[in-house]
C-alpha cells in the first residue's frame, strides 16, 4: 500500500472527521482521480513531435495518453474539426495515490522559484486545478534529451462538496499551499 494512502487511512480521516464534525468515516472527503492534460500546440502538424509528446506523458504517468481532437473548426486558432489538440491521462486507484505522493514530495519541490500553490485554484466543488510550465521537473524525464519544454495541466478531483473540505483534505495530505501574504 502507498505511504500517502496509509497516511490518509490512519491520520487524515480522523483529522477530517474532527475538523468537519462528521459522524462516519465514509463521509470524509478523499481524492477520486487525477487528470493530467497536455496541449500539443504545433505538434498537431508533425507526427514525430506528437509521438514525443505522447511518450513524455506516458513516461510521467505510466499510462498511454488518449488523444483529444477538436470537435469543430476554429479559424482563429487554425484548427480543423478532428485535428488532435491535446493529450489526457486519467489516474485512479493506486496509480493516483502514487502520482499524488510523487507530486507532493518530489515534483513540486523541484519547481523553480516555488513558493507554494495558490489556495484560490479550487473550482467551487472541492477540486483543485493547477499547471506546470515545465515537464522536466518530473524525475523520469531526462532534461538532456528534451526537444522542447511542454506544459501540463493537472486536476485533482475529490468527492468533497465544498472548497473548504477540499482544502482541508489536501492540507492534511501535505499539499504545499502558499502562505498568505501579509499586507
Amino acid at each position: 500500500m502507498n505511504e500517502l494512502r496509509s497516511l490518509y487511512d490512519k491520520d487524515v480521516k480522523n483529522k477530517l472527521m474532527q475538523e468537519l464534525k462528521l459522524k462516519t468515516a465514509m463521509a470524509c472527503p478523499k481524492p477520486v482521480k487525477i487528470i493530467v492534460n497536455m496541449g500539443i500546440g504545433v505538434a498537431k502538424d508533425d507526427p514525430k513531435l506528437l509521438a514525443s509528446y505522447r511518450d513524455d506523458l506516458k513516461t510521467i504517468t505510466g499510462l498511454q495518453p488518449a488523444i483529444r481532437r477538436a470537435k469543430k473548426a476554429e479559424a482563429g486558432f487554425k484548427i480543423r474539426a478532428g485535428e488532435p489538440i491535446g493529450l489526457v491521462v486519467t489516474l485512479r486507484g493506486e496509480r493516483m495515490w502514487g502520482f499524488l505522493q510523487k507530486l507532493i514530495h518530489v515534483v513540486l519541490p523541484r519547481v523553480r522559484d516555488f513558493h507554494g500553490l495558490p489556495r484560490a485554484s479550487f473550482d467551487g466543488k472541492g477540486n483543485y486545478n493547477f499547471g506546470l510550465l515545465e515537464h522536466t521537473v518530473f524525475p523520469e524525464i531526462n532534461p538532456n534529451r528534451v526537444d522542447r519544454i511542454k506544459t501540463l495541466g493537472i486536476n485533482v478531483t475529490t468527492n468533497a462538496g465544498t472548497d473548504e473540505e477540499g482544502y482541508l483534505l489536501l492540507k492534511f495530505l501535505g499539499w504545499p499551499f502558499a502562505k498568505p501574504k501579509k499586507e
